[in-house]
């Protein structure tokens, strides 16, 4: 079901209790270079952490996906059958909202990333998982994906003009960007950053960069040492966010925590790796790691942040990928679903 265009709708902050949590199993080799078993190890450590305080509803596509996150899972999630491009449902899933007459599933057109990754069920998922939460569809004719915008629950939104203002995805303006997010979010307060990581598949998505933690606090990342790739764009991302105001007028409080550093892939070239891409979730965060030295001094102050929830950190080495498979990690694969 479809509703129309003039109801207000409302998206909650992160961090307000959630009905389930999203993910997907991966399941097509030609998206991960062959190795399935590297990615699924990681996609199931994050299940497991999740699965006491939460409902994990896994998608699997096939036979083979089902039986073998089945496997490796037992009972941790409940597999949900569903035909999916690849596992990045945080831009390809819906955006949950509240309604004036309750849940709401935001649907943006989706275009492979500007045009790099054409996978047609990409761009039906979505709504299948907006049918099988119970949760009517409000569409929009724009191409936008989930990880490419933040949101505080107070009507500010972050996003950087890297990716929604490239012409591979709308072609448009800062201000017909601003006047189609207000419209879609009811936004009243929109924040820019210039520009994302380095060889970011996406263009530079917020989630990598800076995520609201609180009501007037975010985090992003200092640079880890002198062979930082991106610091540089990290301490202008800090700029930035330490000059601006929220919806509500609120001068951000801007918490810095330790970027990996200097990750190669495979192929030798640095890869977006970001420990802010974590998962917000019912009584725990889980931060991705990548092997280097900057895990313990990130989780620390990221507990900090969450008083009330278990910082937990896992390894995403392999859901980051290389080349040209993976290329996030652990928030650009799992979509909250609001109480």
């Amino acid at each position: 079901m479809q509703i129309g265009v003039a109801e207000h709708i409302s998206v909650p902050a992160e961090w307000a209790p959630q009905k389930a949590m999203w993910t997907a199993w991966p399941a097509d080799p030609d998206q991960w270079s062959d190795d399935l078993a590297t990615p699924r190890r990681e996609v199931a450590a994050l299940v497991r952490a999740l699965s006491p305080s939460n409902r994990v509803r896994l998608l699997v596509a096939g036979d083979e996906a089902e039986s073998t996150a089945r496997a490796a899972l037992g009972n941790a999630a409940e597999l949900v059958p569903a035909r999916y491009g690849d596992i990045w449902l945080r831009d390809t899933g819906p955006i949950f909202a509240r309604g004036e007459r309750g849940p709401v599933a935001l649907r943006f057109i989706t275009n492979g990333w500007g045009g790099k990754f054409d996978l047609p069920e990409d761009s039906t998922v979505g709504d299948d998982i907006a049918k099988l939460a119970g949760a009517p569809v409000r569409k929009f004719d724009f191409v936008l994906e989930g990880g490419a915008i933040e949101q505080d629950g107070d009507g500010t939104l972050l996003a950087t003009r890297q990716t929604l203002l490239n012409e591979n995805r709308n072609d448009w303006s800062e201000a017909q960007a601003e006047a189609a997010l207000r419209e879609a979010f009811g936004a009243k307060k929109i924040i820019w950053i210039d520009r994302g990581l380095l060889n970011d598949h996406t263009d530079g998505h917020i989630d990598t960069l800076a995520r609201f933690v609180g009501p007037g606090r975010i985090v992003c990342q200092s640079p880890a040492g002198a062979d930082d790739p991106n610091a540089k764009v990290l301490n202008e991302i800090a700029r930035m966010l330490e000059a601006a105001t929220d919806a509500l007028g609120r001068k951000l409080e801007v918490i810095r925590i330790p970027s990996p550093g200097l990750v190669l892939d495979d192929s030798g070239e640095a890869a977006p790796a970001s420990h802010v891409n974590f998962v917000i979730a019912n009584e725990i965060v889980v931060m991705p790691t990548y092997g280097t030295a900057t895990v313990e001094r990130a989780a620390q102050a990221l507990q900090a942040e969450f008083p009330d929830r278990k910082v937990v950190c896992l390894p995403s080495r392999g859901v980051l990928g290389s080349g040209l498979a993976g290329g996030g990690s652990f928030h650009c694969i799992t979509r909250e679903e609001p109480l």
